[in-house]
Parts: C-alpha cells; sequence; structure tokens
C-alpha cells in the first residue's frame, strides 16, 4: 500500500481554493444558524443578525490568508494550523468589538463566543483541504497513473525492443540511444505522480518517446518542435506531455500511410503557460473509425491530474478544426525556485 503523503495547507493564492473555502464556510454558516435557531424564521432571523460580523470576518481572513500564504507554506504543519486558528479567533473577536463597540451595532453573542465559532469554522476548513489531500488526491492520483501506465501499450515495448535488434548489428549507437530513451520513459512511468516537475524533463521525455516513434514510423512522423524559448524551469505535471504525444501518434500518424505532422508548442507570458500538441487527422475513409474517439482516459488523467495540482487554475481543451485536432493545456506558470 502506497504511502500517503505529509499533511501540508493548500495554496490560499489558488483562485480554486479560495473559492472551495469561501463556500464551505456559507454552508458551515447556515448549518451554525440552524443549529442556533431551529425553524425557518428563526433561521432566516439568525442569518441576518449574524451576517454584519461573519461577513467582515470572512474576507478578512481570506485576504490575511492571502496575504500569510508564503509564510503558510514553509511553516510546518501544525505551526501552520495553529496560526490559521488563531487568526481567525483573533479576526472575528477584533471585529465583534469594533462593531459593537465602536460602531454600536448590537450582535447575537460575546467576543469571545464570536472567536470560538470562527476558530471552529477554521478548522472544519482545514480539515476538509486534509482530507481532501490525504483521502482525495492520492488515492486519485495512484488509480489514474495506474490506468495511465497502461497506455504504454505492451506492442510499444515489443517495437521498440525490435527496433533495438535491428539497429544492433548496422548501428550499435543508435541502439544504445534507443535503450537510453526507452529506459528515460520507463523511468517516468515509476516516478512519483503527485510532484511537479521542470518543463524541460518533460520536453526532455517527450523527445526520448518521438524518437523511439521515430525508428519504427520513420517519414510518415513529422515533428514539428516549438518549443525553443519555453520556460525549461516552469513547473508541470509529470507525465503530461508524453500521453498526449502518444495520442497524436496513434490516431493521427498510424492509421494513414502517408502519415502525420504533429506538432508541440509552448508559450508563456508571466502569469501562464499554454501547452499545445497538434496533429493533422487522416481522412475517415482511411482512419475506418472516428478519429481520438479511443484517448479520453489519458485526457481524463491529464485533467484531474491537473485539478489535483493547480485546482481551478488549470485546464485541457480539445477542438478538432480543419482536418486538424488540437489539445490545449493551460496551467499557472510556477517557476523552480533555486
Amino acid at each position: 500500500m502506497a504511502q500517503l503523503p505529509p499533511s501540508r495547507l493548500p495554496n490560499f493564492r489558488n483562485l480554486g481554493v479560495l473559492l472551495r473555502a469561501l463556500v464551505l464556510v456559507q454552508l458551515l454558516r447556515l448549518v451554525f444558524a440552524w443549529v442556533q435557531g431551529p425553524g425557518w424564521r428563526a433561521w432566516w432571523q439568525g442569518l441576518l443578525d449574524a451576517a454584519p460580523l461573519y461577513e467582515p470576518v470572512t474576507l478578512s481572513v481570506v485576504l490575511c490568508l492571502y496575504a500569510l500564504a508564503p509564510w503558510l507554506e514553509r511553516a510546518t504543519y501544525r505551526r501552520a494550523v495553529a496560526a490559521v486558528v488563531a487568526l481567525a479567533a483573533l479576526v472575528a473577536a477584533a471585529w465583534h468589538s469594533a462593531l459593537t463597540l465602536g460602531m454600536g451595532l448590537r450582535l447575537p453573542g460575546s467576543a469571545g463566543h464570536s472567536a470560538s465559532v470562527a476558530a471552529l469554522v477554521a478548522g472544519a476548513v482545514l480539515f476538509y483541504f486534509n482530507w481532501r489531500h490525504h483521502r482525495l488526491s492520492p488515492a486519485l492520483a495512484q488509480a489514474r497513473m495506474t490506468a495511465l501506465q497502461a497506455r504504454i501499450r505492451p506492442h510499444f515495448l515489443y517495437n521498440s525492443l525490435n527496433s533495438v535488434l535491428a539497429l544492433l548489428r548496422t548501428q550499435p549507437t543508435a541502439a544504445e540511444d534507443l535503450l537510453h530513451d526507452l529506459a528515460d520513459l520507463y523511468r517516468a512511468l515509476l516516478a512519483d505522480a503527485r510532484t511537479l516537475v521542470p518543463l524541460e524533463q518533460e520536453l526532455a521525455l517527450a523527445r526520448a518517446y518521438v524518437n523511439i516513434e521515430q525508428r519504427r514510423l520513420g517519414e510518415r512522423l513529422r515533428l514539428h518542435w516549438l518549443c525553443d524559448h519555453a520556460p525549461a524551469r516552469a513547473q508541470v505535471p509529470p507525465l503530461l506531455l508524453q500521453p498526449l504525444l502518444e495520442n497524436a501518434v496513434r490516431y493521427g500518424v498510424e492509421p494513414n500511410p502517408h502519415g502525420a505532422d504533429v506538432t508541440l508548442q509552448a508559450v508563456a507570458d508571466d502569469t501562464t503557460l499554454l501547452l499545445y500538441v497538434r496533429n493533422t487527422l487522416p481522412p475517415p475513409h482511411v482512419a475506418g473509425q472516428t478519429p481520438h474517439n479511443g484517448n479520453h482516459m489519458a485526457l481524463d488523467n491529464i485533467r484531474e491530474r491537473l485539478a489535483l495540482h493547480f485546482d481551478a487554475e488549470a485546464s485541457l481543451r480539445i477542438s478538432q478544426e480543419g482536418g486538424e485536432f488540437e489539445v490545449l493545456v493551460r496551467m499557472p506558470f510556477q517557476e523552480q525556485s533555486g
């Protein structure tokens, strides 16, 4: 059984994390209001009475977490949790005192009661993110990575080894290079899928895969590499490009006797990294099947891993136009430190 990763707080500068936290806080507010005043009329009145305090406290805590995100990321998990809970309690007590003493508003409960409720809500939100990190994310990543590993089909290995055997006598150096590429590819399959890797590592793996397929397909595989200005230290999920290139080869190049053009392009600005994988499609009467009708497992896997790493700030979009199939991966531009 795989060991679960250590606990850690989410990135409170991630839009998806903040939205998830705000929704959860509002749901907890509805529950607390019902517990304090059962019945629809009492429940609604309780929501109105607490609104002048609950909303400012929520927004203030979120802003503080956004500002403190770098420190929380460096702190130990227990210290970070204690800091977040204490912060929520202090902010709630401060707002309660300011609204009652400074502005003369009548609020239910005391400053200590408000601090206690805020601490409980903060603890519940952190418990949810910890549960998601420990129970949902690793299990999902492991299950999907197992499925993704199956994408390296058995006959791909056999074809690769046959290519090596064919080169051994006439081109031993080329056979050795091919074995190195094959070893790099399978080494990546065994790596931890939960950690991000530099883009240059993913590009090297993509080249290794293409080199292997190039030996088998020859001039039928026409690769256009538009990554000369790609940010080498940008952080991306591992095994991201190879499955996309494999789909392009399997559904674009292999069915067409004339081969296909496959393009890999990387574009980045200060905040966003865009990765494009395009391939020309064979004519329907040549393909003998609906183009790309079998690649959903790999694409769904990549979507889920993007969500696990970047939440709502990343996406995968597919399009088909003018005889070309395109996959666009969008994610935040996070550069490797050091």
